[in-house]
């Protein structure tokens, strides 16, 4: 049976090694451990951030490109707190990455498509890998219904875009997919 303890960092982890042999009335006891397992890590996040953190996320996400000092001016903290917070904050796994957002000129002059793929059920995980490897796609969706996965492609050109259509439709385990190019946006949140 799976059991729950903590680490040496206070942690908290579960020892699966003893799962496979488990008899079926355990079972509803190892979901219930995983979901409290799953509530306390989700309550540690929601716990390690506070008004100040909160602050300076919506900072960072306004300008991911501002300097410390900028950063302690705008909070009215010391620089060295300021570092401190940004190195906790993406320690713990609540900052990820930085990223760029585009102007509204370039973004403009990108010709967008949405492609709808229907995809070989063995082959997603393969077909998943290979459409991130294409710079020109910028999101991924699964979807319900008759396809299953919808890519956002953005290209400098229709040229171009056609022929990452091309590239996408001769992936390995693409069956069809069906595009869809905007043509204008009426409104974005």
């Amino acid at each position: 049976m799976a059991c729950l303890y903590k680490d040496k960092r206070g942690q908290a982890r579960i020892n699966l090694t003893l799962l496979y042999c488990s008899p079926l009335s355990h079972c509803s006891t190892i979901i219930d451990n995983l979901t409290s397992l799953n509530c306390n890590s989700t309550e540690k996040v929601s716990k390690m951030i506070s008004k100040e953190d909160e602050k300076l996320l919506a900072v960072l996400k306004h300008n991911a490109r501002a300097s410390i000092s900028d950063l302690a001016r705008m909070l009215d903290l010391s620089r060295s707190t300021v570092q401190t917070r940004i190195a906790k904050l993406e320690q713990s796994g609540v900052i990820k990455g930085y990223s760029v957002d585009y102007g509204e000129d370039y973004l403009a002059s990108l010709v967008s498509a949405h492609v709808s793929i229907k995809v070989r059920q063995k082959l997603t995980a393969k077909t998943n890998v290979e459409l991130k490897q294409i710079a020109q796609v910028s999101a991924l969706y699964a979807i319900s219904g008759e396809y299953d996965l919808i890519a956002i492609v953005q290209a400098q050109s229709t040229e171009q875009l056609s022929h990452i259509l091309d590239d996408i439709g001769n992936l390995d385990g693409v069956e069809r997919t069906n595009s869809s190019v905007i043509l204008e946006t009426k409104f974005k949140r």
